[in-house]
């Protein structure tokens, strides 16, 4: 049976650095794919072209109940460009990117080609390092301050993006936002179509598909996902995960927020490259993450979220920070099944 985590354990040594532009890229891609998705569905294609290559949504892959406009969707394809970029970055080279570079394909996201040279700085090298051991660790946290330094870092990756970023530690704020998590819980699971939604995506990580959560995320084995799903798309488990997760996100040493000035697809494009730069830099200080979305997620709770939070704009994300032991990592499709061959011209 092949190794559900191969594509985790890409060697930077076989980068082939003297390769034509198209070997570069199908290896640099093998970091793009790494980069984190709403439910594991990994909604991007990437098509080579013969001045670079093309990052495509995969809208077959969207989720039309828990992201109807596909927000989630774009903000995931963002971030493996985010991922993209800082692989482009440690390799010494400057990664030109043009967002939404044709108004009338909406699938098509950015186009990305090799810049100028470019030394990596170390921190460029600490982030290209953490790609291959990010992981959402759904752990408890333990209370414990910010390492030195990475709260500035933080904020320093979302405003690079245009963004802006609530790290919020204060207790009083913290369960003010855990409370809204747990809101989103009984509203989201009250919803069968969340529910039948939701339990599609998750099946073992020996699955074939290679995509989607394993049962181990919900506290089971692997080996009875399948059960998980039929147990989530039966029973309304929204009181529970509430109560789990309003205790959970309470007790997490910091809750992160970002947001955005606007709403639409470029700023989450923005979004989407801000949290890779984030989560890379969180696992580069020996910390992890996992997400609280369900206030995003619902609409009426939206803006009591980055009230609470303190945000001006839009919120995009919510999710929580610490030290945990990490676990394994969730499965991914390799280069080649996302990967469009280059265009004839």
């Amino acid at each position: 049976m092949a190794d559900p985590f191969a594509e985790w354990q890409i060697n930077e040594r076989d980068y082939p650095q003297h390769g034509t532009p198209e070997e570069r890229l199908r290896f640099l891609l093998g970091y793009a794919i790494l980069a984190p998705s709403g439910h594991n569905t990994q909604p991007w294609l990437f098509q080579l072209r013969p001045d670079g290559v093309d990052l495509i949504a995969d809208r077959t892959r969207c989720l039309p109940v828990v992201d109807p406009f596909d927000r989630a969707l774009v903000i995931s394809c963002g971030a493996a460009l985010g991922h993209l970029c800082t692989a482009m970055r440690f390799y010494g080279v400057e990664p030109d990117v043009r967002l939404l570079p044709d108004a009338l394909d909406a699938d098509l996201l950015a186009h990305v080609a090799f810049g100028a040279d470019v030394r990596p700085s170390s921190r460029d090298v600490a982030r290209f390092r953490a790609i291959t051991r990010r992981r959402t660790t759904r752990k408890h946290y333990p209370e414990e301050p910010l390492p030195d330094g990475l709260a500035q870092a933080l904020h320093a990756d979302a405003a690079a993006e245009g963004c802006e970023l609530a790290i919020v530690s204060d207790l009083e704020q913290r369960r003010a936002i855990a409370a809204l998590v747990a809101e989103g819980d009984r509203a989201q699971f009250r919803n069968p179509a969340f529910r039948r939604e939701l339990a599609s995506w998750v099946h073992s990580r020996r699955a074939s598909s290679r995509d989607g959560m394993s049962g181990a995320a919900f506290g089971m084995p692997d080996v009875l996902s399948a059960v998980g799903g039929l147990v989530i798309r039966t029973f309304d488990m929204g009181d529970r995960q509430g109560a789990t997760d309003e205790a959970i996100a309470t007790g997490s040493p910091a809750l992160l927020v970002l947001g955005t000035r606007a709403d639409d697809p470029r700023a989450w494009l923005a979004a989407g490259m801000a949290l890779s730069s984030i989560l890379l830099d969180v696992t580069a200080a020996g910390w992890t993450s996992a997400y609280l979305n369900q206030p995003v997620e619902t609409d009426a709770l939206r803006p009591r979220l980055g009230e609470a939070a303190g945000i001006a704009g839009h919120p995009q994300l919510l999710f929580r920070i610490g030290r945990a032991e990490p676990g394994e990592p969730a499965v991914r499709r390799p280069v080649h099944e996302v990967l469009h061959e280059p265009a004839q011209v």
